[in-house]
């Protein structure tokens, strides 16, 4: 079993965040990607870029910057989109009513053998076979 942790969209995007109501979860975000044992998608680093470059988001970031954090974060390990994993996010889809985009994200992080999943979006402590999904900016 792999000691990984998967990283939602979010956590990336609250890792560039300049909003003041953000501080804290850009906080958590940097430390969560700074751990050793990161694993990431290429459907999140696509959706990173277009959502942290969308002009109507209140602190966007020039395309080339953007690229820039892409490029750093493809040093980490990535899981491709492939046929499997689509078909995986389909099961998953059908079993556990998430939405395809964010079972494609757990059916990446089971790929990789990740035992958790950091997403502010997902059922928080919610278990999908070996996988654990944390809201890391949840308030005890």
């Amino acid at each position: 079993m792999s000691n990984l942790i998967f990283l939602d969209t979010n956590i990336l995007l609250y890792s560039i965040s300049g909003l003041p109501k953000e501080l804290r979860k850009r906080d958590i975000a940097r430390r969560l990607i700074d751990e050793e044992d990161v694993a990431l998608s290429v459907q999140v680093l696509q959706e990173f870029y277009v959502q942290a470059t969308r002009p109507s988001r209140p602190d966007a970031i020039a395309p080339d910057l953007a690229k820039q954090f892409v490029d750093l974060w493809s040093d980490l390990p990535i899981q491709d989109i492939t046929l499997t994993i689509m078909n995986a996010a389909l099961s998953i889809q059908v079993r556990h009513r998430f939405s395809y985009w964010d079972c494609a994200i757990i059916a990446a992080a089971q790929a990789m053998e990740c035992t958790t999943l950091y997403s502010e979006d997902m059922d928080d402590g919610r278990q999908i076979g070996s996988l654990r999904i944390v809201n890391p900016f949840k308030e005890e």
